[in-house]
């Protein structure tokens, strides 16, 4: 019976804060369809029982982070934080990094818009591993700063100069793409549990400040899909001018 209640405790109140952050949503959608959308009955029934479905998921969703996900990072990380081989936080946080961020519900609705916006040139599955890819390097950086005791700015600002250096040379599109997969990663899960996760690492690493050098990792998540994915388009841009080339040339010869 305990354990029941402990499931659903506070979950009254993650059910109104949730509440509260779907009806503004709500209340614009009905508004402009009042004055400008007139859509037909059968299209609006639908999408209320998708802010329906919505609330509750997210309800569900987050309740079970409050019971679940931030208490078993930092259970992980205070048990590997007291490992005797503390470099093994580097290997585990690229995977950890990896599988949270190819979970992660708004990484999975970005690549499947970015696939159906580029009508199939950018695949959703190309664009997956590129910002999981970008997650894990992140995480690993985050512990290799953590054990090191580096400075946040020395990561942040020359990542940033190499983003808008990179940006110089891909085309708009990836660009934009860029910058929003830096968002999205940032999601639920990866904010909750590799959050939890790297201030429990901090908090039992010997010398180490859980508020400055726990903190920061989300940081180093929004700016490492930035960047695999600027390279990413670089290649793309490469690939398509030497398509480009052979193209020219074979027209010449012929």
């Amino acid at each position: 019976m305990n354990q029941i209640y402990h499931l659903f405790h506070g979950m009254a109140e993650v059910a109104w804060e949730v509440f509260l952050a779907i009806l503004p949503i709500v209340l614009i959608f009905l508004f402009l369809n009042a004055i400008a959308l007139r859509l037909r009955a059968p299209i609006i029934k639908r999408i209320m029982g998708g802010f329906v479905v919505t609330y509750l998921g997210l309800v569900l969703f987050l309740q079970g982070v409050n019971i679940a996900f931030v208490p078993a990072g930092e259970f992980l990380g205070t048990a590997l934080a007291e490992l005797e081989y503390s470099w093994i936080l580097i290997p585990l946080g690229f995977a950890i990094g990896f599988l949270v961020a190819f979970a992660e519900p708004a990484v999975q609705v970005m690549v499947k818009q970015v696939e159906e916006m580029t009508s199939g040139a950018i695949k959703a599955r190309v664009m997956l591993l590129a910002i999981s890819l970008g997650v894990a390097l992140a995480v690993m950086t985050a512990m290799i700063r953590l054990l090191a005791g580096i400075s946040l700015w020395w990561i942040l600002v020359p990542g940033y100069i190499l983003a808008f250096i990179l940006g110089r040379f891909v085309e708009p599109n990836f660009l934009a793409m860029a910058f929003d997969n830096g968002g999205v990663a940032t999601g639920p899960m990866c904010s909750t549990f590799i959050l939890s996760l790297s201030v429990a690492v901090a908090g039992a690493t010997p010398g180490r400040n859980p508020l400055l050098d726990g903190f920061g990792v989300v940081a180093l998540i929004a700016l490492a899909p930035i960047l695999t994915t600027l390279f990413l388009g670089f290649f793309y841009k490469q690939k398509e001018a030497y398509r480009k080339r052979q193209c020219e040339k074979q027209s010449s010869d012929s």
